[in-house]
């Protein structure tokens, strides 16, 4: 996202920089548009004075054309960069709603996580607690086992002495 984003800033850069450039060019051309007017001025003056008004005619009609050609090229720039503008202007919209969704996805996610952990947790708890109970429960069966061996022992004894009693009576 951010390699785009940087993509786009320098699309952007660029393109803003093109336009400073195609201002500059539009001054520059309007600064010679004046100085081709003040020149044709003056020769129109000379013409009078000196040439042909065919030859005048010719020479006004170059102007006029270049004039024509050059207000031409600067509505099609004007154009062109007024697309790049639009199309700068989409692609940003675009990419700060990708952004908002992935903040919400991120969002959830964590909070999706913090469940997951608590769970988990929760779990751990009640594993611990079975735990502690299983070993109590093992070290009672422990010592009735002991107990029951004991007794069995014991019975075994009395038995045996009962058994010698009975023998020597």
């Amino acid at each position: 996202m951010e390699a785009d984003f940087s993509e786009m800033r320098n699309e952007l850069q660029s393109r803003d920089s093109l336009w400073r450039r195609i201002q500059l060019e539009c001054q520059q051309l309007h600064i010679e548009l004046l100085k081709i007017k003040e020149y044709k001025d003056m020769q129109e003056i000379q013409i009078k004075h000196q040439s042909s008004p065919v030859q005048l005619t010719g020479q006004l009609e170059n102007k006029n054309t270049e004039l024509l050609l050059f207000a031409e090229s600067q509505e099609c720039q004007q154009e062109e960069l007024n697309k790049i503008r639009n199309h700068v202007y989409r692609e940003e919209q675009s990419h700060r709603s990708e952004q908002e969704r992935m903040k919400t996805e991120i969002s959830d996610l964590t909070e999706e996580l913090h469940q997951k952990e608590i769970t988990i947790a929760t779990i751990m708890e009640k594993a611990t607690l079975l735990e502690r109970q299983l070993k109590m429960e093992l070290e009672t069966k422990d010592k009735l086992l002991a107990k029951q061996q004991l007794l069995e022992l014991q019975y075994q004894v009395v038995k045996s002495e009962n058994t010698h009693l009975k023998e020597m009576v």
